[in-house]
């Protein structure tokens, strides 16, 4: 179905927007430094299967609908951004030492769930799919299932690297346990990147 050396610069390619720090990368940073470790894998999990649903969107033409039309677009990325935003707000108010070794989490059920949302409802990731897989894909096969592959395999880069962060903010979390009111302020600081992301998608504009 691929050609190896189209497939071989398929790899090098995902790889390195894999391992690019992105608004992904800052999520899953932030919602480690907020709720542990658990909570960050779950998230880690949950962007996975969102970008997933982008995928298949796009195999069947669904994302490809959704990018064409302003009015589409605009409603998805309104409907992510206030999620992130909304998750933020809600972060920051949690964002309370009750006692010196209580730490509030959301639980890794929620935090897996608004992982999907969060990237369901990002019309960016749709733009890159569209944009970055067809540039890989044999127009003389089946593109649909060569679509889905690719798609599916760039997932799994990204959601690996998204492991790897969480793992590592777990443990500049873990080392924090012991001041309370310095977990806080970081539960708060993760809140503002929450914010800020949503922030970001709401002034994103669809390329022509």
């Amino acid at each position: 179905m691929f050609e190896l050396q189209t497939f071989a610069l398929f790899l090098a390619a995902a790889t390195l927007v894999a391992i690019t720090p992105g608004p992904g990368i800052f999520y899953i940073i932030a919602r480690t430094l907020a709720g542990g470790r658990t909570e960050g894998l779950a998230s880690s999990v949950g962007l996975g299967l969102g970008g997933f649903v982008h995928v298949l969107a796009g195999a069947i033409g669904i994302s490809a609908l959704v990018m064409a039309s302003a009015e589409a677009f605009t409603a998805l990325k309104i409907a992510g951004a206030f999620y992130l935003i909304w998750l933020g707000i809600k972060t920051w108010r949690e964002a309370r030492v009750a006692a010196p070794t209580e730490v509030r989490t959301t639980g890794a059920g929620r935090a897996l769930r608004e992982g999907i949302v969060v990237e369901a409802l990002n019309p960016k990731t749709a733009a890159f799919f569209l944009a970055f897989i067809p540039q890989f894909v044999d127009t003389t096969a089946n593109v649909a299932v060569q679509f889905t592959v690719l798609g599916t395999m760039s997932v799994a880069l990204n959601t690996g690297v998204d492991l790897i962060v969480a793992h590592w903010a777990a443990k500049a979390r873990e080392a924090l346990t012991e001041r309370p009111k310095f977990v806080a302020r970081t539960r708060r600081a993760s809140a503002a990147v929450m914010c800020g992301l949503g922030a970001a998608l709401l002034i994103a504009r669809r390329a022509s």
